[in-house]
């Protein structure tokens, strides 16, 4: 398989890299944040917006296409780019996390999973073969492997079992593939067990694939294991292919994973802390419901350049959001990813010039985060 990565510059400070990612809808500059777009969409906000605030990729999201309005039907239409109209890269998950996340209504076997639909009940089987079918209709530029997201507190025997499954869909993957200009990546399982990761990555780094994504953090283990099972991990990838945090997305989060070596990352919280009304800025996060903001004629933050920010007070801000106006998503989501995109620009620009103080700004704005 080509490289479609090229490693721009290491940071001599940290372990942070400089990258650019070639996909078949463009560039990526590395290290980069994808907005999630669940359903064809980046909730409450229109695709120019996103171009606008200087998004490069999104993530699709597998699980629900498939279920609605259907895959099959989204390939008829001319592929995800052309039905949701975003021109640039799309990553698609393999819609593991979301069927995993089930529950009970979901059981696992060698084959896949099978689940029930969370819209209407109906049975499914989601196979490894299946994931990469519905990846190569919607036409992502990214497709991930189905993996099973593991639960942080699983026990040694359970995480061992699941990784060494999930070795096997990953090769299942491989073998399925069917549109070679579609990159996949591979993603590395092991609970909290750092010789079930290096075990992980030894065997996906033998398939070669296009990049390398490190799941099952994130999801309750705590900020410690977090940092340092994702520091671990991290650095055993192959050097020369993308290294994708997944699904970990506060800001201090991002910046500490950044200086351990990661270049992709993806979360909600942006948007969906937007539409709850928790804003982020250089001062910290701002809740915009507080009655404090009911005459605050000021901007949220005035060194913004978004839109909310260059046109709108805070007492508008709090006030759509009491009202429970559509416009208050809109607004408050397109701030959040702003200033996530600034965020990134604020790590790439701390390598590109291997500024220590700009770092230094970095970590004390994560610390008091």
């Amino acid at each position: 398989m080509g490289n479609h990565f090229t490693l721009l510059k290491s940071d001599q400070a940290t372990k942070a890299r400089l990258g650019r990612l070639v996909t078949p809808h463009g560039a990526v500059e590395t290290p980069c944040f994808m907005p999630v777009g669940t359903q064809g969409t980046v909730k409450a906000v229109l695709p120019r917006d996103l171009h606008e605030l200087g998004c490069q990729i999104l993530l699709g999201n597998t699980y629900h296409l498939y279920l609605r309005p259907g895959h099959e039907r989204i390939r008829q239409l001319g592929g995800l780019h052309r039905f949701m109209n975003w021109p640039g890269p799309i990553l698609t998950d393999s819609g593991g996390y979301q069927v995993f996340s089930l529950g009970a209504m979901r059981k696992i076997s060698e084959d896949g999973a099978r689940f029930q639909s969370h819209i209407d009940g109906s049975s499914h089987l989601l196979t490894p073969e299946k994931a990469v079918e519905i990846q190569e209709a919607l036409g992502s530029d990214i497709a991930m492997v189905l993996d099973e997201c593991i639960p942080h507190d699983a026990a040694r025997d359970y995480v061992r079992d699941s990784t060494e499954r999930t070795l096997r869909w990953a090769e299942r993957s491989l073998n399925a593939r069917q549109r070679p200009e579609q990159l996949m990546f591979g993603i590395v399982q092991g609970g909290m067990f750092e010789d079930l990761r290096r075990d992980c990555v030894d065997a996906l780094a033998a398939m070669d694939f296009e990049g390398y994504a490190v799941g099952g953090l994130g999801v309750g283990e705590g900020e410690e294991k977090l940092n340092t099972i994702g520091a671990f991990t991290v650095q055993l990838l192959p050097e020369h292919k993308p290294r994708y945090l997944m699904g970990v997305g506060r800001p201090q989060d991002i910046i500490h994973a950044v200086r351990a070596g990661f270049d992709m990352f993806d979360c909600v919280i942006p948007t969906r802390n937007g539409r709850n009304g928790t804003l982020f800025t250089w001062q910290g996060k701002v809740s915009i419901k507080r009655a404090e903001f009911a005459d605050d004629g000021r901007p949220l933050d005035e060194s913004c350049g978004c839109y909310s920010c260059q046109n709108f007070s805070r007492a508008y801000l709090r006030h759509l959001f009491m009202a429970g106006e559509m416009l208050s998503a809109q607004l408050n989501s397109l701030h959040n990813l702003y200033f996530y995109h600034r965020l990134m620009d604020k790590c790439r620009e701390a390598i590109r010039d291997g500024r220590a103080d700009a770092w230094a700004s970095l970590v004390k704005f994560a610390e008091a985060s």
